[in-house]
């Protein structure tokens, strides 16, 4: 169990980091790091620490921080037996963060231990003494230290212990396969604007750039004649390693977006719902809008009259400036409407909508390869309040749609309570509502062992939830 913990920790990926990450000393790096740690456990996000950091701090702080948030358990195990009584959170985080690189291969052992004591030293001088003891003595023990966690899950698979048995319960042939999935880095996906050029093109243009392969691969590519639940206009392309937005070919000329392959579902499904394409002009609701991928994507792939909505008026200024990059102002071809989507009385114009696109405020438990820090944000509790949150979007939205139009309701939650739960209890409540086919939940594994995740396989994407329903003419 000692070497699986260890091996398990030492796989963990690093973020690929724009920029330099390790240009600035490692004492330095290793402070803002426990900054962010402690800033974590204490219930921030790890993004709104990082932006509120100077910019030459960032790429390294989040490189260290995401390594070490993806070994949390293991560290927190580590400080237990090594410390029983936390210290002052500043000193903690300082001791969690030199643990858990500790246990990887980011840096010399030594070195990071020096380098921790110098941080410690520079900050909270009088608890210099107590961390150079604790690493040095996890350097001399710890073979036996990780030994004595060879029962302890959240040690090894470096996640809450709620989160992991609801996993147990929820997919029970899958569990393991995902939360390893849940520390390896996620591809940089992107997608073409196709109101601009064709992904081939755009794939060629990647290939001058030295930036895809020759062949393509690795691609996430595929056509709705390779699987029914992979409708047209779902073409993502998977890069081979991250690199900065400003080295993508006209990028900031709206030529394409990052987004994840299984987000990049929700437009297509949208758009060809029940084998129809929504004729121009049609009435488009997308909910819940910010940061504005799918929003694009929609006006990307038809000409619609599409209001996006957003309870908050900053996020929503993000969809404004997603869609001027790609040459959707807003003014020509959206609405952008900052507002309380359950609350239709304080926006709504009373004309029903053709389409309505539903991503729900959900434990984003998804996407914690890219956000390492949302699983121990997250609380058991927290998915009985979204569930309510989302029963209540569901049921305020669905009169606002059309008779013959098309509700597609979705998460990046890996939880059935977020997912199908939601959708059969609708159902059982909502007369004449269908179901038609849709991906259901999409769950992010090493290995792909049934066809449900296909749509997302060849990127490995993140997890998600769809269901597409139908309402009667």
């Amino acid at each position: 169990m000692s070497q699986r913990l260890a091996s398990s920790a030492a796989a963990a990926s690093r973020p690929a980091t724009p920029g330099q990450p390790h240009s600035l000393p490692l004492w330095q790096l290793l402070s803002r790091c426990a900054e962010a740690v402690a800033a974590v456990r204490q219930g921030q996000s790890l993004t709104d620490v990082l932006a509120a950091l100077p910019p030459a701090e960032r790429p390294g702080t989040q490189a260290l921080s995401f390594a070490v948030l993806r070994r949390l358990g293991t560290a927190l195990a580590l400080r237990q037996a090594l410390v029983p009584k936390a210290p002052a959170p500043w000193v903690d985080g300082l001791l969690l963060s030199a643990l858990a690189l500790a246990c990887g291969d980011e840096y010399a052992r030594h070195t990071l231990v020096d380098q921790a004591v110098d941080a410690c030293k520079r900050r909270a001088r009088p608890a210099s003494g107590l961390v150079n003891a604790v690493l040095r003595r996890f350097l001399r023990e710890e073979a036996d230290l990780l030994a004595a966690l060879a029962d302890d899950d959240v040690a090894h698979f470096n996640h809450p212990a709620w989160w992991i048995r609801r996993l147990k319960r929820d997919w029970p042939e899958h569990w393991q396969a995902m939360l390893m999935a849940n520390q390896t880095q996620p591809p940089m996906t992107l997608r073409a604007n196709v109101r601009h050029s064709s992904s081939a093109a755009y794939r060629a243009r990647l290939i001058d750039a030295s930036l895809l392969p020759p062949d393509g691969a690795p691609t996430a590519t595929a056509k709705a004649s390779d699987a029914p639940l992979e409708p047209e206009g779902f073409d993502p392309i998977v890069l081979p390693r991250g690199v900065p937005v400003q080295q993508l070919p006209g990028f900031a000329d709206g030529d394409a977006s990052v987004q994840d392959a299984a987000a990049q579902l929700a437009a297509p499904l949208l758009v060809h719902a029940g084998g129809r394409t929504l004729p121009a002009g049609a009435r488009v609701l997308d909910a819940c809008a910010a940061p504005g991928g799918k929003t694009a994507h929609l006006l990307e792939l038809a000409d619609l009259d599409v209001t996006a909505l957003d309870s908050d008026p900053q996020r929503l200024a993000r969809v404004n400036e997603t869609l001027q990059r790609l040459g959707l102002g807003p003014n020509d071809h959206a609405r952008t409407v900052a507002a309380d989507a359950s609350q239709p009385a304080t926006w709504w114009d009373g004309q029903a909508f053709d389409a309505i696109l539903l991503d729900a405020p959900c434990s984003a438990s998804g996407i914690v390869r890219r956000h390492p820090d949302v699983r121990w944000l997250r609380r058991e509790s927290d998915l009985t309040a979204l569930a309510r949150t989302q029963d209540a979007l569901l049921d305020a939205l669905w009169p606002l749609l059309k008779p013959g139009g098309h509700l597609l309701y979705c998460t990046c939650s890996v939880f059935r309570i977020e997912g199908q739960e939601r959708i059969d209890a609708f159902l059982q409540r909502t007369p004449g509502a269908r179901a038609l086919p849709s991906p259901g939940h999409l769950r992010p594994v090493v290995e792909y062992l049934d066809p449900i995740a296909a749509p997302a396989s060849r990127g490995m994407g993140d997890g998600f939830f769809y269901a597409l329903l139908s309402k009667p003419s």
